[in-house]
């Protein structure tokens, strides 16, 4: 079973950063007449203003069709499909060397949702560092995919070894569900920590030297639940973990004289970085979907018009429209079973 990783106390994280600043500032002094920060502290400051948020999940939360996929006790378990972004917005002058995402499902216990697949892996890492826009989806068997422009395919394909290189395919040719649109980063060697399948829980951690230009970072989720189950909650933290040789690198003159707290935190290097780190947690009540998709997300699937469409007109017309509900409106646009 995943376990649960130890997350910051990100209260306590602002409040050290908040005396790392008061302290330096009074070691270093001011410049200019005391209008002008001293580089460390500015440094500092930059870091207290850098923005951390998460994106909405129900903006992506869909429910897969049953009948595309290939999978055991899909007769059991409806299966859903999420994608959770994390944007970190730093000052241009701020590096950070790792950032964590963690999610927790609930509820626990009966009706507890179950992750199947997360992305992404340690495996599409080298994806991460091309710079070109490639579309990532889900086939039958809940596998991901790959699709980039006809042009760009033969240099990505020779950029890719054994099963990934399989992965990846023409736009063209793409025949799945559109997962992630656009995915693009250009990090320099991102190492990829991504744990949970077949828990309630999950995270990521990205470590790279250059992991203050991911900008919006995407996550996608496939989960599984007991039909029948139709809200779920779900807990998200997101932390980024400042490069603690660029802060300590215009203090180390003052060092010796901050508090000894600060001192033990600046003394571990990267592994105290958490405790100095840019976080936020969010907490959603999901309504899980009803209308079941394929392909793209925004492509219902329906009953032929000749069919369907005549009943929903039928339904709709004159008096028949006070009696119908919104559940029965859902229910004729359902695909047949």
């Amino acid at each position: 079973m995943t376990q649960p990783i130890d997350s910051p106390d990100f209260g306590q994280a602002e409040a050290n950063l908040e005396k790392l600043f008061t302290e330096v500032t009074t070691q270093q002094g001011f410049l200019s007449g005391g209008t002008q920060l001293s580089l460390g502290a500015a440094n500092i400051k930059e870091l207290m203003e850098t923005k951390i948020s998460l994106g909405n999940p129900r903006d992506r939360l869909v429910k897969l069709k049953e009948e595309t996929l290939k999978l055991d006790n899909s007769d059991i378990y409806d299966f859903y499909y999420t994608t959770i972004t994390v944007a970190l917005i730093p000052k241009p002058a701020t590096r950070f060397w790792r950032l964590t995402l963690e999610l927790d499902f609930g509820p626990k216990g009966e009706g507890e949702p179950i992750i199947q697949k997360i992305f992404p892996t340690q495996q599409w890492r080298s994806v991460m560092t091309f710079g070109v826009g490639m579309d990532i989806g889900l086939d039958a068997n809940l596998d991901w995919t790959a699709a980039v422009d006809s042009s760009q395919l033969p240099f990505v394909s020779q950029s890719l070894q054994g099963e990934l290189k399989a992965k990846v395919e023409s736009k063209t040719d793409f025949n799945g569900f559109l997962a992630i649109p656009s995915f693009k980063y250009e990090l320099g060697n991102p190492q990829i920590t991504a744990t949970g399948e077949n828990n309630s829980f999950c995270y990521w951690r990205i470590e790279d030297q250059q992991i203050q230009k991911i900008g919006t970072a995407k996550f996608a989720i496939v989960f599984k639940v007991p039909k029948g189950v139709d809200s779920i909650t779900l807990t998200g933290k997101a932390w980024a973990e400042v490069d603690m040789n660029w802060l300590t690198a215009d203090i180390k003159d003052v060092v010796g004289a901050l508090s000894d707290s600060l001192k033990g935190i600046l003394r571990q290097g990267n592994q105290g970085a958490n405790q100095l780190s840019k976080g936020i947690a969010e907490e959603w009540q999901l309504q899980l979907p009803r209308l079941e998709v394929i392909g793209e997300p925004m492509q219902l699937c329906k009953q032929p018009i000749t069919n369907q469409g005549a009943e929903l007109i039928a339904a709709l017309r004159g008096k028949a429209t006070r009696n119908l509900t919104t559940d029965d409106i859902m229910q004729l646009t359902r695909a047949d079973p």
